[in-house]
């Protein structure tokens, strides 16, 4: 098969993130979110700010959610570790609020960077984020693979800004600028919405959904059913892997040599690459047994 085909899009879980600065409204609008995206499931929050997630409980629109405190230190291993539990007890979407902790909070990365450094000879802070960079890597890689919905919530720093309001008075506001995070984190995430101090309104700067082109808004449950029905609306993945697995088994049953079936298997390497982990490991094992049926046949 060729190692390009026709593109189409599946069935996906969110990442999203929902940055702004303190009193915009980040925790809130997640549960919103969240309450909209899980639809029957369990929702899971992860909170790094003493408990004040909890203090969204019983308000309109607020969904029932379980709640975890993290406690620094705030190690990006600690947050794995949060991660896998949510979805080991069944989450549907996962709330991580704050991210922003595992960056800039005590024992997050920065600290765990400048350790490293103190612990070179050296000094060379270079050098230290070669320690450092994977333990950031390996959080990145949890958030993307796990199998839940994910929405994180990250600290802006902010400024003040004198500006024009719309008397054509000038008055000091509260500006809002970069993440709390590594440099480029917004590039793994499908929508980042930035929330404004000023009545709680979100605006997307990056939107791979296409929902919120041009748009201003209060995030509310709806928005959340409204990103949920965008993405159910595609192929369902799983469906899509079985039809290439048994497209492929059915074509390697019929093959009589090991060393067309070597042949083979090099040719489908790319069809290998687009199953699922489980689908994958399946069509491995089929090629295992059926190298040694022929082996025992010879």
């Amino acid at each position: 098969m060729a190692i390009f085909q026709k593109a189409v899009r599946s069935k996906a879980k969110i990442r999203l993130s929902i940055d702004g600065p303190s009193g915009s409204g980040k925790t809130h609008s997640a549960l919103l979110l969240a309450g909209g995206l899980a639809e029957s499931g369990k929702i899971f929050l992860i909170d790094t700010e003493r408990d004040s997630a909890t203090l969204e409980t019983g308000k309109p629109g607020i969904p029932e959610f379980f709640h975890a405190p993290l406690a620094q230190p705030f190690t990006p291993a600690r947050y794995r570790e949060y991660i896998n539990a949510a979805a080991g007890e069944g989450a549907e979407v996962i709330i991580i609020d704050s991210l922003s902790h595992a960056w800039a909070g005590s024992g997050g990365v920065l600290d765990m960077h400048d350790l490293a450094t103190k612990a070179q000879r050296s000094g060379n802070s270079w050098a230290a984020w070669r320690e450092v960079t994977p333990e950031h890597n390996a959080l990145v890689d949890a958030i993307l693979q796990c199998p839940c919905h994910i929405i994180c919530t990250m600290r802006t720093k902010t400024v003040w800004e004198v500006v024009e309001g719309a008397n054509g008075k000038k008055a000091p506001q509260k500006i809002g600028l970069k993440p709390e995070q590594r440099e480029g984190m917004e590039y793994e995430f499908t929508v980042v919405l930035d929330l404004s101090l000023e009545s709680h309104i979100a605006t997307a700067s990056k939107d791979r959904t296409s929902l919120f082109d041009g748009r201003h808004f209060v995030p509310t449950v709806d928005t959340g059913k409204e990103l949920r029905d965008w993405l159910e609306s595609g192929q369902d993945p799983e469906e899509i892997s079985k039809g290439l697995l048994a497209s492929l088994k059915a074509e390697a049953s019929g093959i009589e040599q090991v060393f067309y079936l070597d042949d083979w298997g090099r040719q489908h390497r790319a069809d290998f690459d687009r199953l699922q982990p489980d689908h994958r490991k399946e069509l491995v094992g089929f090629c295992a047994d059926l190298r040694q049926q022929i082996l025992k046949a010879a």
